[in-house]
């Protein structure tokens, strides 16, 4: 790995505007920075300037969709491979995580909850904790991590990686509290309450979207964001057919191959929706692809689907009659949405059209003083764009409390101060 990834570093051109940055990363990690620092034997360096921008880094340079981002927009890629910035990046990265050590500023003496332990929640603790503020991390599972650890796999996402998380998270002074709901039995306002001063949502989006087709409820189908969280509690069967084409869509066909399933197809209503490389990699592990399908119903024996047929231009011109494709079980991997327990609960926390927090250019909810990103609010994304959401979340989280740390002060020193004497 480490030969891969020094001979990957020296074909960077070290390009005056890099597009690979500028273009292709949503949080701007300065790659020919790294790269450059990498190359002059300055490991903890990069590792420090990848972890300050991104803390997420280990995370994204794992599992991030590179071709379409920053490997995507390589000058080296027009005409040769591109440089393959992911490989160098993670093995800074990796390498720094498990000698970092957390260093926090002196306590501001100021409460912040952040509710969920996925990468939005540990972007934002990481970022505040450092800067002194008392940081209270509620996760309703019993480990961080969120859909790193509950919905990726293991072959994809080393479960190492996202323990160095909770290890880090705990050296800098932030209190888990695990198997915790806000919304349940600690309303959302409780918190306030209770001292803290500001409150971040990164509750994700973990309720699956249905089909909305007869047979859902069978007890041979199952939907993707549950089967990844356990795949040991359920038992497939030879034949499983797969509804869907994200990533979630090849995680689960993969998990189901690697689990003793002959015969894994997945079923989609036009293209793709992955990333290329897991797209190769899920062909590579035997399984199938019938594209251009729709779902009429789910049955005892399979789904019924039929065949949808478009012109070139990619319009839809006609759909065949349903069919039975024989299958033992049916996974239904068509993206996920948030829970809306908080919401139900807490008074100015809204909803879009599309079941998404609402939230302003600095991501604040129209409650005061709370402030949401990642999934719940962008929708199913990628890890990276909430960390890019999550950053500034947490800069704007920083300038309120200062504001009320400032304002609280002031007022303070007009009640001590004694009026001078007149005589």
């Amino acid at each position: 790995m480490a030969v891969h990834a020094i001979n990957e570093a020296k074909r960077c051109l070290q390009c005056k505007k890099p597009l690979c940055q500028i273009k292709g990363c949503p949080v701007q990690t300065h790659i020919p920075e790294m790269i450059r620092l990498f190359l002059e034997g300055k490991i903890e360096e990069a590792g420090e300037m990848l972890f300050e921008n991104n803390p997420m880094s280990a995370v994204c340079s794992a599992i991030c969709d590179h071709e379409a981002q920053c490997e995507g927009n390589c000058i080296q890629g027009r005409k040769n491979a591109p440089v393959q910035i992911s490989a160098i990046e993670h093995y800074i990265s990796e390498a720094y995580l498990n000698r970092l050590s957390m260093n926090r500023l002196p306590s501001k003496g100021q409460r912040v909850a952040v509710i969920g332990a996925g990468p939005a929640g540990m972007t934002v603790a990481f970022k505040l904790g450092k800067l002194g503020y008392d940081v209270t991390l509620f996760e309703r599972k019993n480990f961080v991590g969120g859909l790193l650890r509950y919905a990726i796999p293991n072959f994809r996402l080393s479960r190492s990686i996202v323990d160095s998380y909770d290890k880090k998270l705990r050296e800098l002074g932030i209190h888990l509290r695990p198997n915790t709901t806000i919304g349940g039995a600690i309303k959302l306002d409780a918190l306030f309450e209770d001292g803290y001063e500001a409150v971040f949502m990164g509750t994700g989006a973990w309720r699956a979207r249905g089909l909305g087709v007869k047979g859902e409820s069978l007890g041979n189908c199952h939907y993707a964001i549950d089967y990844l969280q356990n795949p040991d509690s359920y038992v497939l069967g030879d034949t499983v057919a797969v509804i869907g084409a994200g990533n979630s869509a090849m995680d689960a066909a993969r998990t189901a191959i690697r689990r003793g399933a002959k015969k894994v197809t997945i079923y989609a209503r036009s293209k793709v929706r992955a990333s290329q490389t897991e797209l190769d990699y899920t062909e590579a592990d035997g399984v199938r692809f019938e594209l251009g399908m729709g779902v009429h119903s789910i049955t005892e024996e399979g789904p019924m689907l039929y065949k949808r047929h478009f012109d070139e231009e990619g319009n839809l011109i006609s759909e065949d009659e349903p069919q039975l494709i024989p299958a033992d079980s049916v996974i239904i991997a068509v993206s996920q949405k948030p829970k809306d327990k908080i919401a139900r609960t807490t008074t100015g926390i809204t909803f879009n059209e599309r079941g998404l927090v609402e939230v302003d250019e600095n991501m604040q909810t129209k409650h005061e003083g709370v402030y949401s990103a990642g999934d719940v609010v962008l929708g199913s994304m990628n890890v990276v764009m909430a960390v890019r959401d999550a950053k500034i979340a947490a800069a704007a989280m920083d300038a309120y409390l200062t504001e009320k740390r400032c304002l609280a002060a002031e007022k303070l020193a007009k009640n001590v101060c004694p009026m001078e004497n007149i005589s």
